[in-house]
């Protein structure tokens, strides 16, 4: 059985780390603060991945951002995925040069197919990660792209078939509903759209607590578990939420 994941993203926009709720944005620190009151190089034992995302409103300054990611790689020694602001091979290549070892896309899936083709003919399926934010409304569930401010004429379960077909190697599942809140995954929608996945799923958006973590972990459809939820977890909550996660038996990796 293909070990689980515990997966943390970290959204920087304008210069600062972000809470998020709803995808509205709340600035908690720069880099600084965060390297103060985190320790991601102490921490990253208990974690399995690190995403690093780019939601800055407005113009995205990838240079600068960039420069963020690479002082972030260098302390940790777990995988780091990065996106935001990525139009082509050529930002891609400027993250993977900064210490990615996966990248996020998410409204290029939509505007720019073929840069995703062509970004993934250069580095590998297993290096791409796709990214999809959606709402569900009446019971109709609707992806949403630019930081989820622009809804496009798509549901769900087609977008993901369209991602899917492009060839990336997992899907990142984000509610912009349950998006900080801290209630939980939305499993509703997870458990509906899981006979079409074909990939691993990655599902983010609602995690307060290790339970959340721990559910979202015995769902035999998911793959690994994201939570961007800085305070909920910070000081030990992430090593003694892996301690849990292991004292159940769920099949993830044992860090000495």
């Amino acid at each position: 059985m293909p070990r689980k994941r515990i997966i943390f993203s970290l959204i920087y926009a304008d210069g600062k780390f972000n809470q998020s709720r709803n995808f509205r944005l709340q600035k908690v620190g720069d880099i600084n603060w965060l390297e103060r009151n985190y320790r991601f190089k102490d921490i990253a034992f208990s974690l399995d991945e690190l995403i690093v995302l780019n939601a800055s409103k407005d113009k995205k300054n990838i240079k600068e951002f960039a420069k963020i990611l690479e002082r972030l790689a260098c302390d940790v020694f777990i995988p780091v995925a990065s996106g935001g602001g990525v139009h082509g091979i050529e930002e891609a290549k400027l993250l993977f040069n900064s210490g990615a070892d996966k990248l996020v896309l998410n409204s290029l899936l939509y505007t720019n197919p073929n840069a995703v083709r062509q970004i993934i003919r250069h580095y590998g399926s297993q290096s791409i990660v796709a990214s999809i934010d959606y709402r569900t409304t009446s019971g109709k569930s609707q992806v949403y792209i630019n930081n989820g401010a622009q809804k496009i004429n798509t549901t769900l379960d087609q977008y993901i078939e369209h991602v899917q077909n492009l060839g990336v190697g997992e899907l990142y599942l984000n509610s912009i509903e349950k998006d900080g809140t801290g209630f939980g995954y939305d499993f509703d929608t997870i458990d509906k759209v899981a006979k079409i996945v074909k990939i691993p799923l990655i599902i983010a958006g609602g995690a307060g607590n290790e339970k959340h973590l721990i559910i979202g972990l015995e769902n035999e459809n998911v793959d690994a578990v994201a939570t961007a939820n800085l305070f909920n977890f910070i000081g030990n909550g992430i090593p003694n939420s892996r301690k849990s996660i292991l004292s159940k038996g769920i099949s993830i990796a044992k860090w000495k």
